[in-house]
């Protein structure tokens, strides 16, 4: 390995040797094995690449011979691994036999590295990756993309072919990659597949290993993100956003507050009748207004967790009220009753003109206006389990109202659906009933997040 054998600056840890040299050992023997390598978020998978590819392109120089690098997009996914590979051929004093090739290709001699976008509609037909043929973050690279475009470029030499990634689903390319390397080894006993979840990294990067314990206190164990980023468990497509323990988790016991009382910091959600999300709005099925009130708690400045505990103490609903009706008494209840020191509200489809309205009566300080798209109700969705695994969300305890059961009623439906981008979607299926309170919980955490104190922080000045 390059950290062994030449003045590289960075030093590559025992796991990330492991594999490496399982990669080295297949091209430079021309075994022309595929390979599947997950490392936990941050923990140096493409600093392994990269070393991997300047050995390789320095072994080779003299060789007129091409290695392919494929990613989700080459902006900015192909262009971070191309500068990381120059930096390394910099640091080993290879820069002058080297060059960059038309922006998206590094010359080491007559060897070549080119890097290229796996994206639907990119053209990389006609190219050849005789020497190694690598896949990154290959767990959002388009499995059919992949098996018609790239695949066939290590035909000609039968080259190695290395897929690097974290876990997502069980239906990406490189989850498929894995367990056909993971049946290979069963039956010839050859190690393809190599996995180095966040507890072995921690065991060489103590801080490391800290900020992923914060990070499962914020998500909490059970969160998609810190199951497949940090653990590399991979997740089923969908199944019920909340399992019975998490709505358990929701339930507290304070009781239902109809009035603010003096000294407590409210923050609120709203969810507005005629809004467009994902799979309600095309059936006719968001006929409610929705708005959740909260009790927020702050942690002081010195505390670790920075993220508010959320006791929701009040619903309110209309079904079928006119946008231009409900305005007024909206901005009464946020501005002179609650007095909410943040409120974020859908502004989507039919939505868009109350949001705008009332941003313009509680100012934008207080109102946040949200659009529904994929990466915005991804980001709802996540923040809604991060805050539900962390324990700092919690209902109002059950009176048998009509709000409180619709409420915990919507949340026992919701439904979760993982995309291959790592976004996520969550709705209530229009068969199962609606998803007004569920959505307006959703907005109602990120208002509360929106809320959050800021601690002032020092700038340095660059010159």
């Amino acid at each position: 390995m390059p950290a062994e054998r030449g003045p590289w600056r960075q030093q590559l840890r025992p796991y990330q040797i492991e594999a490496g040299r399982a990669i080295l050992e297949s091209v430079l023997d021309r075994q022309g094995r595929s390979i599947s390598v997950e490392i936990a978020r941050q923990g140096g998978k493409n600093e392994l690449s990269a070393q991997i590819e300047a050995l390789l392109l320095s072994v080779h120089l003299g060789h007129q011979i091409d290695a392919v690098k494929c990613a989700p997009t080459f902006e900015p996914q192909g262009r971070i691994s191309l500068r990381r590979l120059w930096s390394r051929l910099v640091e080993a004093g290879l820069a002058p036999i080297s060059s960059v090739e038309a922006g998206h290709a590094i010359r080491v001699g007559r060897a070549r590295l080119l890097f290229m976008s796996a994206e639907p509609e990119a053209n990389v037909v006609g190219h050849s990756a005789q020497l190694l043929l690598e896949v990154d973050e290959a767990q959002d690279v388009n499995e059919e993309k992949f098996d018609r475009d790239f695949r066939p470029m290590a035909a000609t030499t039968n080259a190695t072919t290395v897929y690097y990634g974290t876990a997502w689903d069980d239906r990406t390319l490189l989850e498929h990659a894995k367990q056909h390397h993971l049946e290979l080894e069963r039956s010839d006993g050859i190690r393809r597949h190599f996995e180095y979840d966040w507890q072995t990294i921690a065991r060489y990067n103590p801080a490391y290993g800290r900020y992923v314990e914060s990070e499962r206190e914020r998500l909490g164990e059970q969160h998609p993100l810190f199951l497949t980023q940090y653990c590399l468990k991979p997740i089923s497509g969908g199944g019920r956003l909340f399992s019975p323990g998490q709505l358990a988790q929701l339930e507290g016991g304070h009781p239902r507050q109809r009035a603010p009382r003096s000294g407590e910091t409210y923050v609120a959600g709203l969810d507005l009748a005629g809004g467009a999300s994902e799979d309600n709005a095309a059936a006719g099925n968001r006929d409610a207004t929705v708005l959740t009130i909260a009790r927020a708690s702050y942690p002081d400045s010195t505390a670790m967790m920075q993220e508010p505990r959320l006791e929701v103490v009040e619903h309110y609903t209309w079904t079928g009220e006119p946008h231009d009706k409900l305005l007024p008494r909206l901005a009464d209840l946020l501005r002179e009753v609650w007095q909410v020191r943040r409120l974020a509200v859908d502004s989507t489809g039919l939505g868009e003109t109350i949001a705008r309205l009332l941003t313009t009566v509680l100012g934008s300080h207080v109102a946040a206006a949200v659009r529904f798209t994929q990466e915005s109700k991804s980001r709802l969705g996540y923040g809604l389990l991060a805050a539900t695994n962390g324990g700092r969300l919690k209902l109002y305890a059950g009176d048998g109202s009509l709000e409180s059961r619709h409420c915990r009623g919507e949340l026992e439906q919701a439904r979760a659906a993982y995309r291959a981008n790592r976004t996520t979607n969550f709705f209530v299926d229009p068969a199962d009933g609606h998803d007004d309170y569920l959505m307006s919980l959703a907005l109602l955490v990120e208002a509360g997040s929106d809320a959050a104190p800021r601690t002032a922080r020092g700038r340095v000045r660059s010159f």
